[in-house]
């Protein structure tokens, strides 16, 4: 009985070694893959920023810094008028974004119009079409998020940004600064929503709040912000905001932070993995199973080990910037059930 023992608690102790080098190799992995994302995107970010500056200012004949001269119109446009100018950049460009996302969202949701893009849903045998009562429901929810909830967020972080120094000065921060602020606002999204999001899993909360945005255990790109309005402000709001407001950020960089984390919810929402667009893969999973990948970027939940049991499935091998017209679930299906 001691030999068994003993060989039992080498073993354990072998595996345990084994799981903690490749918990340490999975979370430089991880790290990796979300600097190179991050990195490709401000790259890319770079040079369609350039590449369009040039296009817009031969389409126009612009002379000049066309962005700056572009601002400097619209600055003296609602001079006197500073804050209708913010809310202008900070409300309504991202309602904007967000509503002409997840428009073309909602037509093949409802109508399955485009019929290929079908091919690319990540829950094959789910919203085919989307129950119409229970889309109602949510967008309810989420204008009264934006309306009611957001809206006064806002008003205070116009006053509180204003306090701190000047977010709408009349000259543009230099596009490498905008890209720099950019990257940081993504970590502190990555930080704040990682463990809020988990926050809400506490049992307690979880039942009280958080089970309503689980309702959609196939998600689409709408329900990235139907959620409880208390949610809403501190998983949804506060760690898209505070990057920003840290950073005293100019409203140009602030309203593209905004609009692009807005994007960038509805696809990970939007239940398909569409060809050159982020992976939904990660977050798709996340309402599939409600206790895996709870963040952003995944490198804190490489780093909690929160992502053990989605690393192990065919969604994480499909988790990749598809680069082909072929669905992920064609080139990569899942493995057959076995027969009872």
């Amino acid at each position: 009985m001691t030999f068994n023992k003993d060989t039992n608690n080498r073993e354990a102790g072998d595996v345990n070694s084994r799981v903690k080098q490749e918990g340490n190799g999975g979370l430089w992995d991880s790290i990796t893959k979300a600097a190179f994302i991050m990195g490709s995107g401000i790259l890319l970010l770079a040079a369609f920023g350039n590449s369009l500056t040039w296009h817009l200012q031969r389409f126009w004949g612009a002379s000049g810094d066309f962005w700056q001269d572009l601002w400097t119109r619209l600055y003296l446009q609602y001079e006197g008028h500073p804050a209708s100018l913010f809310y202008l950049g900070t409300m309504l460009a991202p309602l904007v974004a967000f509503w002409a996302t997840n428009g073309l969202l909602l037509l093949v949701d409802v109508t399955g119009w485009p019929s290929f893009i079908t091919r690319y849903r990540v829950q094959a045998d789910k919203n085919s079409p989307v129950d119409q009562k229970k889309l109602w429901h949510a967008i309810r929810h989420v204008v009264f998020n934006q309306l009611v909830v957001s809206g006064p967020m806002v008003v205070g972080i116009y006053h509180l940004t204003s306090w701190r120094g000047d977010p709408l000065s009349a000259q543009l921060p230099t596009f490498h600064r905008g890209l720099m602020e950019l990257a940081v606002c993504s970590l502190v999204e990555e930080l704040m929503f990682y463990y809020s999001h988990r926050l809400f899993h506490h049992p307690t909360l979880y039942k009280r709040f958080h089970k309503q945005h689980h309702e959609w255990t196939a998600p689409i790109g709408l329900v990235s912000i139907y959620a409880h309005p208390l949610e809403h402000v501190l998983s949804n709001m506060l760690p898209a905001v505070s990057g920003p407001v840290l950073l005293g950020s100019h409203l140009s960089t602030t309203t593209l932070w905004y609009c692009l984390a807005f994007i960038s919810t509805s696809i990970s929402h939007c239940g398909y993995h569409l060809p050159f667009l982020p992976s939904p893969e990660f977050h798709d999973y996340h309402h599939l199973k409600f206790n895996q990948n709870f963040g952003v970027l995944g490198v804190l939940d490489r780093l909690h080990g929160t992502d053990g049991k989605f690393r192990q499935t065919k969604q994480y091998e499909r988790h990749a910037l598809l680069t082909s017209l072929t669905p992920l679930t064609e080139s990569i299906p899942d493995a057959p059930k076995k027969l009872q």
